[in-house]
């Protein structure tokens, strides 16, 4: 027994030396653990996925992680093995934004600015390189998906919620505006669905990011192991194939179930209180339903509290932004983005830096010492130094994007239909509908043949149904945009 205790620990020895020239030889070559590298890179048969690894800080993304994501997905873009990609993260994040305490450091010297402005462009040609994919992608939104997270995943054309995903674009609670395609996508959204995510920095959770669209399906997080394996397994990756598979494990919606957070009468108020280009408008649109005592009095003054928060200086640009990006191509909407984060980091706003400073590295509650601090004491013309034509966006790098490829539809095409699309349906004027109106059962059996039985479509084409009302021209929305203001 004593010489088996011996061997036994003479192996333990051994063992142990081993171990630790392991560690000793990967610390000298600069090489982490592969399970501990900040993206883990997985492949079965045809399928290659990427998992975020930095769960202790909520998968936020540095600049290592954007380096080690774009060489890999240019290079399974381009493999012939390769046919579908899915993104997820470790633990309790999808991606909870860009990790941007190092880039304010490097924005408050001046020498060192440029390194602020790169981590910019490689995240924007990474956002643009996967919004543009040649192959089918899959991006599972599970848990905190805001800021850089939203970059990775909104231009994919499979986007999966669960009930734990929390949505946000919270750049104005930083003193920075939506970027990393936002201002394409968000505008892109319902009525003013967009505007009022980008200005309250509010954060949207589980079946509501896939009724707003951000999301393509909503899947209980339970059946996110079943599903991965199922898409790995798939022999047939057509992008219906996937749609499909998807839509088997996606949660069904029934007629008893609570109505969403934003529809009825919630939806109309938000519509017109945020259709306007003037923030000072939004705000005084919210101060009178306040003052209504209406059923939309406390969310209004939840939202003007959201708002009266953030930086005075960053909600001004974030509404020029989105205005501006809703008619703007996803590359160009990206330019303008680069334009507006250089601004930032040049000194056109003292915000950016003071923000992050307040809240990511001294974790300070309360309102930021922004400068301006008010809306009042900031002038409109503000936002002239944030676009084309400011020496601060004179600066800005050209992003390295082909602009002969645009997403197209990749945004509504296995979502919900928008309402626009439902609209067009209604007045006969949606391409393969027929030139005549249809009625309420005719159109939802035309939407079940485009888009399969899908949770909750039948409940939004009766909402929008009901906000049509019959008119000379055929049809008009009982709520019209105010726009202006």
């Amino acid at each position: 027994m004593l010489r088996a205790l011996g061997l036994n620990a003479r192996r333990t020895a051994v063992s142990m030396s081993t171990s630790r020239l392991q560690a000793v030889t990967r610390h000298l070559s600069g090489m982490a653990p592969v399970d501990e590298a900040p993206v883990l890179f997985k492949s079965e048969g045809n399928t290659r996925s990427y998992i975020l690894n930095r769960p202790a800080a909520l998968n936020t993304l540095n600049e290592t992680m954007i380096d080690m994501l774009g060489a890999q997905i240019k290079v399974w873009n381009e493999n012939k093995l390769c046919n579908l990609i899915i993104g997820r993260g470790n633990d309790r994040a999808f991606c909870a934004g860009g990790d941007v305490k190092d880039v304010v450091m490097n924005a408050a010297n001046p020498e060192k600015q440029a390194d602020a402005i790169r981590f910019f462009k490689k995240e924007f040609e990474l956002d643009f390189a996967l919004a543009t994919l040649t192959k089918p992608y899959v991006s599972v939104m599970d848990g905190y998906t805001m800021g850089g997270g939203v970059g990775l995943s909104i231009g994919a054309p499979f986007r999966i919620a669960t009930e734990a995903s929390r949505f946000a674009m919270p750049e104005a609670k930083i003193g920075y505006s939506p970027d990393v395609g936002a201002t394409y996508f968000l505008p892109r959204l319902d009525g003013e669905l967009g505007t009022y995510l980008a200005l309250t920095s509010n954060a949207i959770s589980g079946r509501t990011i896939y009724e707003f669209g951000l999301a393509t399906h909503f899947v209980p997080q339970r059946r996110l192991p079943t599903l991965l394996a199922a898409l790995s397994s798939l022999a047939d990756s057509s992008p219906e194939a996937i749609n499909r598979t998807i839509e088997e494990h996606s949660a069904e919606i029934s007629p008893e179930d609570p109505p969403g957070a934003f529809g009825g009468e919630r939806r109309k108020v938000l519509d017109a209180c945020f259709s306007h280009n003037r923030v000072e408008s939004i705000i005084k649109d919210l101060e009178d339903v306040v003052s209504s005592g209406g059923s939309q009095a406390q969310w209004a003054q939840e939202t003007l509290d959201a708002m009266l928060v953030l930086s005075p200086t960053s909600l001004r640009v974030a509404l020029q932004a989105v205005r501006w990006g809703k008619h703007k191509e996803l590359a160009d909407a990206l330019q303008m983005e680069m334009g507006i984060a250089t601004a930032f980091c040049t000194g056109a706003s003292p915000d950016f830096i003071t923000g992050v400073t307040h809240l990511l590295i001294n974790k300070e509650k309360g309102r930021a010492a922004w400068s301006p601090a008010t809306l009042d004491d900031t002038q409109e013309n503000i936002t002239e130094q944030f676009f084309e034509g400011s020496p601060y966006v004179e600066r800005a790098p050209r992003l390295n994007l082909d602009r002969s490829i645009v997403p197209g539809d990749k945004l509504t095409r296995y979502a919900l239909p928008n309402e626009t699309t439902i609209e067009a349906a209604v007045k006969g004027s949606l391409p393969g509908s027929g030139s005549f109106a249809l009625t309420p059962t005719e159109l939802i059996s035309s939407f079940e043949r485009r888009c399969g039985q899908k949770a909750g479509l039948k409940q939004k084409i009766k909402d929008v149904i009901g906000e049509l009302v019959p008119s000379k021209s055929g049809y008009e929305r009982l709520l019209t945009d105010t726009g202006g203001g």
